[in-house]
């Protein structure tokens, strides 16, 4: 679409303007005008910086390169820099033009990162009408929103998992039981790190529970003779909870897999009664509220927080009738195969953006 070869640098479609608004100056300015930071909309106030629709950049601390397209009659803090696109150049079609760029490799600074205009200024990107900025923007535009729309649709699923937690066992007078006395072993994985191969028997950590489910796409391989070590200690068998105790603290996966499982001392193993516990229920509880402010409450360290095993032994969790138990699982089980077509879905237009974005910037 146009462009005829003809490439323009960043610095030709638009200038970079600062802002010297501190977080703290906003007490007392309560108004309509939206203003931005790092992770998004703050609040609104009283005043305005911008009369047009711009581009934000991180520039400052987490999130550094992110980009932001912002609505006319608004402001960012200091941690942000304003982009103002030329009076030809449409901000929408500017802003996914820099989302293409990946600012976030222009950073510099060891405590705390920052990027400045003057390293990515001279980018390239292929020079287009504003009538083709605007049919750009329009097609990248639906697409980003399908990708919203489809999120939004994950998490909505996620929240009705909660609530039906909630209304078939909160507040029924089930008896609490610590997790010790209904667990046959709780234990963890090896606390010196293993001497990896390329291939072997595979091992596992707390990073590899994902979205709530064992992800095999980033593992580790360990010989035989080190897994035996390991055996010892914990064996896995299809069906075992499997709870992070550092990293992704708190986090549940269920052992999905009869293939042996070398496991980190990042996650503990319960093997629960299976009698009395189903653990898909087992599973959503310890992702409960209160369950996790048990957790958090007790986790020790600073940085870094870490559970010992006598905490999770101690964790306190009900234990309803198993057949309600069962028909809590399996209304689990038909919204994830609603979240697995979704996914596939979300996956689809990810990579749609992404040969687009290709296609209309390089």
């Amino acid at each position: 679409m146009g462009g005829d070869g003809v490439m323009v640098e960043l610095k030709d479609l638009c200038k970079k303007a600062s802002s010297n608004i501190a977080q703290k100056d906003l007490d007392g300015h309560t108004g309509e005008y939206p203003i931005y930071g790092a992770s998004g909309l703050i609040g609104y106030v009283d005043f305005y910086k911008q009369e047009k629709p711009y581009i934000a950049v991180v520039k400052d601390g987490a999130g550094i390169g992110r980009v932001m397209s912002l609505p006319a009659k608004s402001s960012v803090i200091g941690t942000m820099q304003y982009i103002l696109p030329n009076d030809d150049v449409d901000a929408q079609y500017l802003s996914f033009a820099m989302e293409n760029m990946n600012l976030a490799k222009y950073f510099s600074g060891a405590t705390i990162p920052h990027i400045y205009f003057k390293d990515y200024c001279t980018e390239k990107l292929p020079k287009h009408s504003e009538k083709e900025q605007k049919q750009i923007s329009a097609v990248l535009s639906k697409v980003t929103e399908l990708i919203s729309l489809r999120k939004k649709q994950l998490a909505k699923l996620d929240e009705l998992v909660k609530a039906r937690f909630v209304e078939m066992f909160d507040g029924n007078g089930y008896s609490e039981m610590q997790l010790s006395q209904v667990c046959k072993k709780i234990t963890d994985g090896t606390h010196k790190t293993p001497r990896y191969l390329d291939h072997g028997i595979t091992f596992i950590s707390a990073k590899n529970i994902i979205d709530g489910k064992l992800d095999f796409m980033d593992i580790k391989y360990i010989s035989k003779g080190e897994y035996q070590e390991i055996q010892r200690r914990c064996q896995t068998e299809q069906g075992d909870v499997l709870l992070a105790k550092s990293g992704s603290l708190g986090m549940t996966a269920i052992v999905n897999t009869p293939q042996p499982l070398g496991l980190f001392e990042s996650l503990a193993i319960l093997k629960y009664d299976r009698t009395l516990l189903n653990n898909i229920f087992l599973c959503k509880q310890l992702q409960s509220e209160s369950v996790q402010n048990q957790l958090m409450t007790n986790a020790k360290g600073v940085a870094v927080k870490h559970l010992h095993l006598n905490v999770i032994s101690a964790i306190k969790i009900i234990v309803p009738p198993l057949e309600l138990q069962n028909e809590f699982a399996a209304f689990v089980e038909r919204v994830d195969q609603q979240k697995q077509t979704i996914q596939q879905s979300l996956e689809k237009l990810e990579l749609m953006k992404k040969a687009l974005m290709q296609e209309y910037f390089g």
